[in-house]
C-alpha cells in the first residue's frame, strides 16, 4: 500500500519531501489574513495609518511579514529553505477590518504557499502586538491561501 502522506515515510516517521527531481518553475502564492481591531482602536486610524507608542503599526507589520516569509523554514519543520525572489505585504483598512495580503514568488522546485501564509500571519501578530495596549478586543482570523501558481496544479480561491 502506497503511503498517502507526503511528509511521513512508510514506517510512519516524519520526513522532508525530496524535491531534487522536480522541475524548476516560476511559483507564486498569495495569502490573506484579517484582523478585526474593534471600534476602540479603529477610531485611532487616520488616513489609513495607525501609530501607537510602539510606532507605525502597519509599516512595522509589513516589515515583520516579509521577515516572517524569509524565515518560514526556521519556523515550520518540513518547509524547504527558499531564497525568495519577491515578497510583498500590503495592508488595507475597511471599517473595523485590517486586511493583510501577501505575494511570494520564486523560481524553484517547491511552492511558496507557506511563505505567503507565514507573511500574513506574522504581520497580523505584529498588528495585534502593537495595538494590544489600546485594547485586547482584537481578533485575527481568516488566514488563508488565496492563490498559487506553478508546480503540479494551480489554485485560486473563488
Amino acid at each position: 500500500m502506497k503511503n498517502k502522506l507526503s511528509h511521513v515515510d512508510m514506517a510512519g516517521n516524519p520526513k522532508m519531501v525530496d524535491v531534487s527531481e522536480k522541475k524548476i518553475t516560476r511559483r507564486t502564492a498569495r495569502a490573506q489574513a484579517i484582523v478585526y481591531l474593534g471600534k476602540k482602536i479603529i477610531v485611532e486610524v487616520r488616513n489609513k495609518e495607525l501609530i501607537t507608542k510602539k510606532g507605525p503599526v502597519f509599516q512595522t507589520a509589513i516589515i515583520a511579514g516579509v521577515m516572517g516569509a524569509k524565515n518560514t523554514a526556521s519556523l515550520v519543520p518540513f518547509c524547504h529553505p527558499l531564497g525568495l525572489e519577491d515578497c510583498q505585504v500590503t495592508i488595507s483598512v475597511k471599517k473595523e477590518k485590517v486586511i493583510i495580503d501577501s505575494l511570494a514568488v520564486i523560481n524553484g522546485r517547491t511552492g511558496v504557499e507557506m511563505e505567503a501564509l507565514t507573511a500574513v500571519s506574522v504581520a497580523a501578530l505584529t498588528v495585534y502586538d502593537m495595538c494590544k495596549a489600546l485594547s485586547h478586543d482584537i481578533v485575527i482570523e481568516d488566514i488563508k491561501l488565496m492563490e498559487k501558481t506553478g508546480g503540479k496544479k494551480n489554485f485560486k480561491r473563488e
